[in-house]
């Protein structure tokens, strides 16, 4: 058995391929139960009948959630034309349903497809774990509480058919963080005039870590129980390895490590950065500031290891 010191030492990445039928907390708990560390967070909700890629931050990297929840996602839904639900998706109970076949043409969906491309606002469903006045709306949407979203500004990068099967759509869907690809089905739905809602959805990329970096639950699960589950831990430099990186040199690490300021280059651009060492760890997130004299600084604005 590893010593408690060595856990609490213990920070990186795990990529999991979630399952059908679990939510992503339940998740979380079973890495916590198979790793024996408590620090663990997921970084971005997938809901119970949605499958594939979780982000899972072990030990101080959970400090990294902020940073890597805002990531881009990529999703398959399936969508089913023709009817609708109370909750956007196939757990609710129809608003509107129709035994007639849908006339849609793949060429008009392609159409209204287009129309949610770019900058656009969407509304959250009325089941959601948006809060309102302190509470999830999904509490006080099942107790028959009118719930009232404001719509919120999202990023859609690419919508494509991937499977034209209709009355079932299958798209491939690149959205910012945020997005809630059953309000994308349901007001697909309402500008095609068929309605439509989602049957099926899986998350095929979360920032950098796509479904080729995920391992399976059940194979994690396996690796725990045979102990050799540290060969799925990803580093956490990785989660943001498409960020610039400013490598610190051992006497600059032990400066960033106690919040104080490092010379940058002259001709450095603003932003954020990766600060890693020489071993290739990542120290900390760091900001340009200018220091005293006017020539520019790195700032440390959140240090992983202290």
């Amino acid at each position: 058995m590893e010593s408690q010191d060595i856990k609490n030492a213990i920070s990186g990445i795990l990529v999991v391929d979630k399952p059908v039928g679990l939510t992503s907390h339940d998740v979380v708990q079973i890495i916590r139960s198979g790793t024996g560390i408590r620090r663990a967070g997921h970084t971005g909700t997938l809901d119970p009948r949605a499958s594939g890629v979780l982000v899972i931050l072990v030990g101080p990297a959970v400090r990294l959630s902020e940073f890597v929840s805002a990531s881009d996602k990529r999703y398959q839904a399936v969508l089913r034309l023709g009817s609708t639900t109370d909750t956007y998706d196939a757990e609710g109970r129809f608003t509107r349903q129709s035994s007639a076949p849908v006339n849609i043409s793949e060429e008009k969906f392609e159409e209204a497809l287009k129309q949610f491309i770019g900058e656009i606002e969407q509304t959250p469903p009325p089941f959601s774990a948006v809060k309102v006045h302190g509470r999830k709306a999904y509490e006080m949407a099942r107790q028959g509480e009118e719930v009232d979203l404001a719509p919120r500004k999202i990023q859609v990068y690419h919508l494509e058919v991937l499977e034209w099967a209709p009355p079932e759509v299958v798209i491939d869907v690149h959205c910012s963080s945020g997005t809630y690809v059953r309000s994308l089905a349901n007001d697909m739905g309402n500008v095609l005039g068929c309605g439509a809602y989602l049957i099926g959805l899986r998350r095929t990329k979360n920032g950098r870590f796509s479904l080729r970096d995920a391992v399976p639950l059940r194979k994690l699960q396996d690796a725990f129980l045979a102990g050799n589950w540290y060969q799925y831990l990803i580093p956490a430099a990785e989660a943001l390895a498409d960020w610039p990186g400013v490598e610190l040199n051992p006497d600059e690490v032990e400066e960033v490590k106690h919040g104080h300021r490092v010379k940058a280059a002259p001709d450095t651009k603003p932003g954020l950065v990766r600060g890693i060492s020489m071993a290739g760890e990542l120290i900390a997130i760091m900001e340009l500031a200018q220091g005293e004299d006017g020539s520019p600084e790195w700032q440390p604005k959140k240090v992983f290891f202290s």
